[in-house]
């Protein structure tokens, strides 16, 4: 187990801590403290990823685990927006099924011997989402209340931006691994 690994799995044993500061109000400072899990999460995305390629710590376990590190920590992160009322179930199912999709796509591959990495679009829509998140939990549009309607407008522009790009990675990740899925019988 390497840095990079533990790093990664450090991500998935803060999901929970996350959880607890967002939906719990009776905590004083609930949503800042969730804030701060969530961000120093979403960072140790990048630094788990600098490390293992400056390092050369490259594993089939961290090319596999880190996205779905991500996928726990976003899809978890926007369940509990919905019930706060910050973001549309249906944007969140839409997402939800994506990630469902491209794990079933990652166990095939895997079946077959292949480890399918992150794609660059998948990065990207993993940063907006997480860019997202971070918005809709600061709900700053509470916080600058003569401001409300542009941070709304905003939240709004960044859901539908990760909810294109989700679709956008699911058709890139397909068309680029067609191969794996005619080869699965």
């Amino acid at each position: 187990m390497n840095l990079p690994n533990k790093i990664t799995i450090f991500r998935v044993v803060l999901i929970p801590f996350f959880l607890l500061f967002l939906l719990i109000p009776s905590i004083p400072g609930n949503r800042w403290i969730a804030l701060a899990i969530f961000i120093i999460a979403s960072l140790t995305d990048m630094v788990d990823g600098k490390i293992a390629r400056k390092y050369n710590l490259i594993t089939d376990f961290g090319k596999f685990m880190d996205p779905l590190a991500d996928k726990l920590l976003v899809c978890s992160a926007m369940i509990a927006l919905i019930e706060l009322e910050r973001i549309p179930a249906w944007v969140v199912i839409i997402i939800i099924a994506r990630e469902f999709t491209i794990s079933g796509f990652r166990l095939i591959a895997s079946d077959n011997g292949v480890v399918i990495a992150a794609s660059m679009w998948g990065k990207v829509k993993t940063t907006v989402q997480m860019i997202m998140v971070i918005l809709l939990i600061a709900d700053l549009g509470s916080v600058f209340p003569n401001a409300a309607g542009v941070i709304t407008i905003i939240e709004y522009v960044l859901i539908y931006a990760a909810m294109l790009l989700t679709v956008i990675s699911l058709i890139d990740y397909i068309v680029k691994n067609k191969e794996v899925i005619k080869s699965y019988k």
